[in-house]
């Protein structure tokens, strides 16, 4: 009880808020990577490819800034991003068949750890950030505690789009592609790259007007890249 009573609650409610915004891309990636288990199988994959990424996340803020900062980790970082989504996108509901359940689980949840250890890079600073108001405490468990709340609402966004998924398949593609605008973004941002792309740096983004919104444009190509491949994977398989 006295646990409770000493928390930063106004840290805590930060730390949640953040990682349900920055949940919805986890989310997607968590459907996809399980799209194609058993349906037993599923919501165990769900929730054990989340305890799984909430771990490494917790881990992964001890350093966050110092990773970031190292020369080729956002570029491989993101080159992995794509990988990962064309590789979901090619799977199709058949491609696991001579797998047994067991391997296809496990499958499942390594990609969802892999691919959240590489999107959650930026996502944990904002959190570390947070964490920092509550001087004098034990921040790390603030942290972990704030993440361990937040976990229901990952699991319950990730269940609710794996059964969008069922019923749009554009969904898939427009997921893949979401991997693919995330992964050429971070890949731009790395620090081996500034020195050649300082030149070009105020045509690496555009603003939409209305909205107010920044997009990267590398991001906005690896995101049609990826819709292409998708296009591509669709015409091979009814042929």
């Amino acid at each position: 009880m006295e646990f409770f009573l000493d928390l930063n609650w106004w840290a805590v409610g930060q730390i949640i808020l953040i990682d349900i915004l920055l949940g919805g891309d986890n989310a997607i990636v968590i459907a996809l990577a399980c799209r194609n288990l058993p349906p037993h199988l599923r919501l165990r994959g769900i929730v054990w490819g989340t305890i799984g990424a909430v771990g490494i996340r917790v881990a992964l803020l001890a350093f966050a800034v110092t990773v970031l900062q190292l020369a080729y980790v956002k570029l491989a970082g993101g080159i992995l991003l794509l990988w990962i989504a064309y590789r979901l996108l090619k799977e199709d509901g058949n491609a696991h068949d001579a797998i047994p359940a067991a391997g296809q689980l496990l499958t499942a949840i390594g990609t969802i750890m892999i691919a959240d250890l590489v999107m959650s890079m930026d996502n944990v600073l904002a959190v570390a950030s947070a964490a920092q108001q509550a001087e004098g405490q034990n921040q790390l468990v603030l942290v972990i505690f704030g993440i361990l709340v937040s976990i229901p609402v990952v699991v319950w966004g990730s269940t609710l789009v794996l059964k969008l998924m069922q019923k749009f398949l554009m969904i898939i593609t427009l997921g893949a592609a979401l991997l693919g605008y995330l992964g050429a973004a971070m890949a731009c941002t790395d620090v081996a790259l500034l020195p050649f792309i300082a030149g070009a740096s105020s045509y690496l983004f555009i603003t939409i007007p209305l909205l107010g919104v920044k997009l990267s444009v590398p991001g906005l190509l690896g995101a049609f890249a990826i819709v292409i491949c998708a296009i591509g994977v669709r015409h091979r398989k009814t042929v």
